[in-house]
């Protein structure tokens, strides 16, 4: 499946407005749920729901979801921060704690 069809199966975040992500008490990033980035806010909220945090296992299951967009972010580092973030964790870096920031 492409990241299209991925993104339909997973849950929804209309009751969010973004989404931290923290290394300890630091937060690392923060993905607000707005056009361009509410794709990646679902990516990680579902991956949050499954494994608690943005683990190793986590972000493998990440770069899959994310399908031909993990390629071009493989070819061009810095295109896709949301994805070049899981590369490392997926590959043994420290996982990511997650923050929930509820719509207001």
């Amino acid at each position: 499946m492409n990241f299209a069809e991925q993104l339909a199966t997973l849950p929804t975040v209309e009751h969010l407005s973004a989404i931290e992500l923290l290394n300890g008490d630091e937060i690392v990033a923060r993905i607000d749920n707005k056009p361009g980035q509410a794709g990646s806010v679902r990516v990680y909220h579902a991956l949050y729901q499954e494994f608690g945090a943005i683990s190793d296992i986590a972000a493998q299951k990440g770069l899959r979801i994310y399908a031909e967009h993990t390629l071009d972010a493989e070819k061009n580092p810095g295109n896709h921060p949301n994805i070049d973030r899981l590369f490392p964790i997926a590959n043994g870096a420290p996982p990511l704690a997650v923050r929930l920031i509820a719509a207001e």
